[in-house]
């Protein structure tokens, strides 16, 4: 199976939080495992794929990834239009950029799917020294929003798999399922007295015949 030709789900997940936040070392190191410590600040928007198997299906996540400056703030209709998920990160030891996560989820809920499965991803969780957003607050934001949670560090690596595979195991759940109702719904028996009957066209009516 050759990557990005052949999978059965195709979903988009989308990266939102204040910039510098790590967002775009995040994705690297879920897509290519790589982590630059110089990396610049994303100019616009650029994403990146990998594929996964849950339950045996091949899902391919596509992870957007966007500038978090205000500049940029004209491409939000666009970047999370068909995102089935996102990752909203903070930096643990800025207490500045969690502030503003109820920003950025007011901003999801308006332009995404409701249904989108959303993580609060504390992110930086190597700098333990400098911690100024303590986890049971962000646990409390989270619980409270109904958001999964998780801290990670893209620089060690730590958590950033789980991240990830639990948001994209989570909307394969939701799809899935989804999935099964439209089809039970298909197959019900029809609810009004007439019943459909379905006519060979292949066979040819017999000549002559007469009523």
């Amino acid at each position: 199976m050759t990557e990005g030709s052949n999978y059965d789900y195709l979903f988009k997940v989308v990266l939102i939080g204040d910039s510098g936040v790590g967002k775009s070392n995040l994705l690297s190191r879920f897509t290519r495992n790589e982590f630059k410590l110089d990396s610049k600040s994303t100019i616009g928007v650029e994403f990146a794929t990998r594929s996964i198997i849950i339950d045996g299906k091949v899902i391919k996540a596509q992870i957007w990834d966007t500038a978090g400056q205000e500049r940029y703030r004209a491409i939000t209709s666009a970047y999370y239009r068909g995102a089935v998920g996102a990752l909203l990160v903070y930096d643990i030891s800025k207490h500045a950029t969690f502030a503003n996560v109820s920003r950025w989820l007011k901003e999801l809920r308006d332009h995404a799917d409701l249904n989108n499965v959303i993580m609060l991803v504390g992110n930086k969780s190597d700098l333990k020294h400098l911690r100024a957003v303590p986890t049971e607050e962000a646990k409390n934001f989270a619980s409270d929003n109904e958001l999964s949670f998780i801290e990670t560090s893209a620089l060690d690596a730590s958590n950033v798999e789980s991240a990830f595979q639990t948001t994209l195991a989570e909307i394969y759940r939701i799809t899935s399922s989804q999935a099964l109702e439209q089809s039970a719904d298909a197959i019900k028996a029809p609810t009004s007295d007439t019943i459909p009957v379905a006519i060979d066209s292949s066979v040819p009516a017999k000549a002559g015949s007469c009523c």
